[in-house]
C-alpha cells in the first residue's frame, strides 16, 4: 500500500466514514472543505508521527502542509527524508 493509499485510509476511516476511497480525491481541501477541524489536525498530526515515525517540529505546523492527501504525502516524505538524512 502507498503512502497515499494509508493516508487515504485513515482519511477515511476517520474523518469521512460514509465515503469509498475512490470518491476522495488526492488533491480535495480537506481544511477548507471543513473535513478536518483543529482538533482533527492534531489527530492527523499524532498518527503521521507514530505511523511514519516522522518527527514534526513546530516548523512544519503550517496548514498547508496538510491541507490535501497529496500535501500530506509530500510533507510526509520530506520529514521523513529529513528524518533519515539528519537534516
Amino acid at each position: 500500500m502507498s503512502n497515499v493509499d494509508t493516508i487515504k485510509s485513515f482519511i477515511i476511516e476517520e474523518f469521512l466514514p460514509d465515503v469509498e476511497p475512490a470518491a476522495l480525491a488526492a488533491d480535495y481541501d480537506l481544511l477548507a472543505n471543513g473535513v478536518i477541524d483543529s482538533l482533527g489536525l492534531l489527530k492527523l498530526i499524532a498518527w503521521i508521527e507514530d505511523r511514519f515515525s516522522a518527527p514534526i517540529a513546530d516548523d512544519d505546523l503550517d496548514p498547508d502542509n496538510f491541507r490535501s492527501v497529496t500535501a500530506i504525502d509530500t510533507f510526509v516524505a520530506r520529514v521523513t527524508a529529513g528524518a533519515v538524512t539528519g537534516s
